[in-house]
């Protein structure tokens, strides 16, 4: 579903799936691919949109969980595009990936990143996205925020009404406020999660950060 000019929506399709974003530039860029499992789903989606997997040429993820890093390795190859990871989650890579996935009862899919990117800038053609590190769902956490189309891509770090769980290896409440509250700060129109729907209209978001501030923070 085609979000802004250049910014593609395609939800999770069941479980152990994410939500699916696409930044069309040159080259573009896929942000969670999600599961194997449903990955030839999105693809159509995408086809639907005019939007040819080998028109995009950097995998990146929001975090390393399983549900938002499996179809990495499967979408690279379908594509030809290269995964890249922030030095953010290059550092955590063995606790959320290795550790929490045995925590959750399953055998590690592990991927190897093609390279490194850049501390705070992601380019694609004439698109700069800033990416923010965001740790408290999981250590490895990274938004990546548009200024020009107001949006962030925000992972599991919250969600419509609610925050990502912090029980999983690495998991830090305090910290996930933390990033809340500086995201807060941004100026966002589209508030775009992991999982369930976005949140849309810069009014909806700022209400959204005040729910979470005044009946999820507490809890946390």
């Amino acid at each position: 579903m085609k979000l802004t000019n250049n910014l593609y929506f395609y939800p999770e399709q069941g479980m152990l799936d994410s939500n699916t974003y696409i930044i069309k530039s040159n080259p573009s860029i896929i942000i969670d691919p999600g599961n194997t499992q449903f990955l030839a789903t999105k693809v159509g989606m995408m086809h639907q949109d005019g939007i040819d997997p080998k028109d995009i040429g950097i995998i990146v993820n929001t975090h390393l969980h399983i549900d938002h890093r499996t179809a990495n390795e499967a979408f690279k190859k379908l594509s030809g595009a290269k995964i890249a990871l922030h030095p953010f989650q290059k550092k955590n890579y063995n606790l959320v990936v290795l550790e929490a996935d045995r925590l959750l009862g399953v055998e590690p899919v592990e991927f190897k990143e093609d390279y490194l990117l850049d501390e705070k800038l992601l380019k694609a053609g004439e698109i700069e996205i800033e990416m923010i590190p965001c740790p408290g769902h999981s250590p490895d956490c990274v938004c990546y925020y548009l200024p020009k189309e107001k949006a962030l891509i925000c992972g599991d770090v919250l969600f419509e009404m609610n925050t990502g769980r912090v029980d999983l290896p690495g998991g830090d409440a305090e910290a996930l406020k933390q990033s809340i509250e500086a995201l807060a700060k941004l100026d966002i129109e589209y508030l775009l999660p992991g999982h369930m729907d976005i949140v849309a209209g810069a009014e909806r978001v700022k209400e959204n950060f005040s729910y979470i501030k005044f009946n999820v923070f507490p809890w946390l």
